[in-house]
Parts: C-alpha cells; sequence; structure tokens
C-alpha cells in the first residue's frame, strides 16, 4: 500500500547577528509560500532558524544573550514567530522549526517542535542530546568559538517516536484496526526529530528505529571551517567546507539505510557577518541510503521530494529485522560507559 507524500527541507542562508527576528520569519514563511506551490505536507526548517548562530559568540550581558532565545512554553503565540505558525495552519503544511529556547525556570536549550497543521497544534518537541563545543571560549583569538555547552543543558525529553496524522491518506487508526490484523507499516507516519550534533550519533538513530520511525528530520548549523573545535589536520578553507559537507552527507546516509528510514535535513548555511562560514548540504535521503534530492547552492533553497513510507518496510523486514538478528546480549557496554577504556598494554 503507497504512504506517499510531498516534504521539503527549507535551506535558510546567512542571517547576521543584528538581523531582526521578523525579517527571518519574513524568509521562511516565503519558503512555506513555495512549498504550498508544490502541494509539500511536511517543511522541515533548520537549527536555531531564526536567528544567527549566536553559540559563536561570548556574551557578557545577559539581556543581549536572551534576545536569541524563545520565552515561554508556548513557541505558537510567540510573537515574532506566530505568523509563521499561522501560515502553516492556513496552507495545511505541518512544519518542524529549531530555536533557542528558555523555560520559565530560566534554563536554555536547543530545541525543535513539530507543528500539525492538522491539529492546529505543536505535536512533539525535542532538546537536543549531544551538545558539541566548549563552555569557556577558546584561547587562540582567531578561532572560531562554539558555545552550546555554556547556553544549552543537554536534552531530557529523550528520543521520543511520534505519529504525525493528515499526512498521508488512509493511515489505519486504532479505533478502525482489526483485532489480529498487523498494523505495521500501515498507520500514521512515525517521526523522530534530531537537532544537528545528534546526527553523528548512531544511538540517536537506532533508538529511534526501535521504535517504528520511518522518517527523520534534523536542522543543523555547522561551520565549514572549525578545526579548533574538531582538532583536525590544517587543510585550506575550500578544504575543509568539503570535508565537512562529506562527513554530513555521510552520517545520513549510513544511519538512514542502517535503521531503514527516511530523513531530511535542513541547512542554515552562508556566510553571516561576512566572515562566520556554515556548510549547505541540505538533502533528503531514502531507507536505501540514496540522496532523493539536495541543496544546489548556500542560500534560501527549498528541497523537495515525493516520498513513500513502503519503501522502509523492506529494510525494517529483511536487512535489518531487529526482532531476527539483533543480539543486545552482547550489547550491554553501549548504554554502561561514556568514554574509551582500553585493553591492559602486552
Amino acid at each position: 500500500m503507497a504512504r506517499t507524500l510531498t516534504v521539503a527541507a527549507a535551506q535558510v542562508g546567512a542571517v547576521n547577528k543584528d538581523t531582526p527576528k521578523q525579517e527571518v520569519v519574513q524568509r521562511l514563511i516565503k519558503l512555506l509560500h513555495e512549498a504550498a506551490s508544490k502541494k509539500v505536507k511536511l517543511v522541515v526548517f533548520p537549527e536555531i532558524a531564526l536567528t544567527t548562530f549566536f553559540p559563536r559568540h561570548l556574551f557578557t550581558s545577559q539581556e543581549e544573550l536572551d534576545h536569541f532565545f524563545e520565552h515561554g512554553e508556548d513557541v505558537t503565540q510567540s510573537p515574532d514567530v506566530k505568523p509563521l505558525f499561522d501560515e502553516a495552519k492556513s496552507h495545511g503544511i505541518d512544519i518542524t522549526l529549531g530555536y533557542a529556547e528558555r523555560t520559565p525556570e530560566g534554563t536554555g536549550y536547543n530545541t525543535c517542535v513539530h507543528y500539525s497543521a492538522s491539529e492546529g497544534k505543536v505535536i512533539s518537541k525535542y532538546r537536543k542530546v549531544h551538545l558539541p563545543g566548549t563552555k569557556e571560549p577558546f584561547e587562540d583569538p582567531k578561532a572560531i568559538n562554539q558555545l552550546e555547552k555554556r547556553y544549552f543543558e543537554p536534552g531530557d525529553l529523550g528520543f521520543e517516536a511520534y505519529r504525525a496524522p493528515g499526512l498521508v491518506p488512509d493511515a489505519v487508526k486504532k479505533a478502525s484496526a482489526k483485532e489480529g490484523q498487523s498494523t505495521l507499516g500501515k498507520g500514521d507516519p512515525i517521526l523522530g526529530m534530531m537537532i544537528c550534533n545528534d546526527r553523528r550519533w548512531p544511538e540517536a538513530w537506532r533508538v529511534y528505529a526501535l521504535k517504528g520511525v520511518e522518517l527523520i528530520t534534523y536542522g543543523f548549523n555547522t561551520g565549514g571551517n572549525m578545526a579548533h573545535l574538531w582538532g583536525s589536520k590544517p587543510m585550506s578553507p575550500e578544504a575543509a567546507t568539503q570535508e565537512a559537507l562529506f562527513h554530513s552527507k555521510l552520517v545520513q546516509q549510513a544511519n538512514s539505510y542502517m535503521n531503514a528510514c527516511f530523513s531530511i535535513s535542513a541547512a542554515r548555511c552562508g556566510l553571516d557577518d561576512g566572515k562566520y562560514d556554515l556548510i549547505a548540504g541540505s538533502a533528503i535521503v531514502s531507507p536505501e541510503g540514496h540522496v532523493i534530492s539536495e541543496a544546489k547552492t548556500s542560500g534560501d533553497e527549498l528541497v523537495v521530494a515525493e516520498i513513500d513510507l513502503e519503501d522502509c518496510r523492506q529494510g525494517k523486514e529483511k536487512t535489518f529485522d531487529f526482532a531476527r538478528h539483533r543480539r543486545i546480549e552482547t550489547y550491554g557496554l553501549i548504554s554502561q560507559q561514556t568514554g574509551v577504556v582500553e585493553p591492559e598494554l602486552l
């Protein structure tokens, strides 16, 4: 049974430190209008999509820092962002949106939400688990900092898969399912959200896959030349950008294949403030690990593809049939240990 839908990654180009949120939101709405014209049902926006990637900066003023966060429990009612959700509702398009969240208790999280147009509300929230970078800036004044560990806490919501209603026709519902009937791959789509660096950690993908995920979405802000952060070998800025693009595509394709799911990645990219380079490379990848559609620019761009979630079944039922092939008695170390412990020296 075909379960097709048209999806899109909404790539967003350069956003400067002083760019107003309202201006960025209008750019997102423009991409949403393009999606509506192409009958897209789900649009994925980038990580921290509303502002520049502010964790590269060291702030001494709490007031200045808080300007980059969304405050309160319901981001759909934020004065700056509400027009985007209203447009999504009007066009009948689901969106996932990444932003900096400040809770009523004052905690900061790198967050994304899935807003369902058919439900008219947020149906799932995810907070980034794998925060890269450092709490303190690098000593080298020329280094580009990555201070997520300073401004955010690790996510506390786990990797919760969820069903998104209204995206595919004739989805089997709990009320209509017949007793004894297999409903695997027949209900509303099963989605999972990640953010940027999470995509590099296979544990995140596998937890979602164990919950039957069919589509993983994530946004990212990835520097083109982050030698101080990654400890990489010296190379030209052009070579560093190509290396970052290669690794970004590698983890998306490999993990989509190994977990038999589609994936959509949306980049916040371009040259912020004329000097901070972020890679593009937004892409939609199949359960076989093939790139179906990808960005051709490093600016605002809608990357669109029609996907059939039925394509997940081959991997889930054959190559990666977890119930038949996984050997959990041998995997204990993964959840018992964080750092590396080498065998004793000979």
